[in-house]
């Protein structure tokens, strides 16, 4: 038998494990790998999840080397995840607060703010319910407990059952502050003590659609055939607006709103790119698809 020079067997067991490692940074790396190598953690709004899902879903289809995960929890619940560092991006359906920005200031960061879609808060009734039009300051009086039955608006004899989606949703918080407060910093009223609190925005829908008693908000995205929308004028002798996107955007709709991505200092890399094409007329398409009003459209 023939020896293996001493030189060609060294190079022979040298490239073994060389070629072994170049395979398995190859499939971590590559869209066919067993597993992306970018990873992206967004959270918040679950006015906005399903607008998020979808944007999630088409943007891995074009980058298939990137996972992002979306989940809901309201807008408060995302904004503390960014604060604490443990999200990427949070989902706001309202501004962030000083005291939220005061506390990502303290860790050295600066919340950085997209305006990334607008929404209207549709409210909504019974179908059976005769009330078609309601102003807003009739709608304040409503959720504070100074109407207490349909009768005094017009309606019938009924007791009125005031629903809302819970504290840590950023629906309820701009709601409180246009709504019932009528945009008035100086007006402290709150919720009646009998408002119903539901954790979501189907919950809402599913409880006005069952009780011809009820009265609810919800975002424009989430209404469904099975409730009755208000139309609202924002004081007596007004015009009474139906919302829609066309009325958000010429702003005669009352009670519409911008939503927010939130990212702690400037994004970069995979984040910074995820965030471009949600600007791109792709990704705002879907805006409008899913019953939202595109913020922006790039060519």
């Amino acid at each position: 038998m023939n020896r293996i020079p001493l030189w060609l067997f060294l190079c022979i067991c040298i490239s073994i494990p060389l070629v072994a490692c170049s395979g398995a940074t190859d499939n971590a790396n590559s869209p066919g790998g067993s597993s992306p190598a970018l990873y992206i953690e967004n959270k918040g709004s679950d006015t906005m999840v399903n607008l998020a899902l979808a944007w999630a879903e088409a943007y891995q289809d074009v980058h298939p080397e990137v996972r992002i995960s979306v989940t809901g929890g309201g807008s408060g619940t995302g904004l503390a995840a960014l604060v604490n560092g443990t999200v990427d991006i949070a989902n706001a359906s309202r501004s962030i607060s000083s005291e939220e920005e005061a506390l990502a200031e303290a860790q050295g960061r600066q919340p950085v703010e997209f305006v990334v879609a607008r929404d209207a808060i549709a409210v909504i009734v019974h179908p059976s319910n005769p009330v078609e039009q309601l102003t807003l300051e009739q709608i304040s009086k409503i959720y504070t407990g100074e109407y207490n039955n349909w009768q005094e608006l017009g309606g019938e004899d009924r007791p009125i059952v005031r629903l809302s989606r819970e504290t840590n949703s950023g629906t309820h918080v701009y709601f409180l502050e246009a709504v019932i407060r009528l945009g008035s910093s100086q007006d402290k009223s709150i919720f009646s003590a009998d408002t119903l609190l539901l954790p979501s925005s189907e919950g809402i829908i599913s409880e006005v659609r069952d009780n011809p008693n009820a009265i609810g908000y919800d975002g424009l995205g989430y209404i469904t055939p099975d409730v009755k929308v208000v139309g609202i004028a924002r004081q007596a002798g007004s015009d009474y607006v139906l919302p829609s996107a066309a009325t958000v955007n010429d702003s005669s709709y009352a009670i519409s709103r911008d939503l927010y991505m939130y990212t702690l200092g400037e994004p970069t890399g995979e984040i910074k790119d995820y965030l471009d094409w949600i600007f791109s007329s792709a990704a705002q398409e879907l805006v409008s698809q899913l019953g939202f009003v595109p913020y922006q459209v790039s060519p």
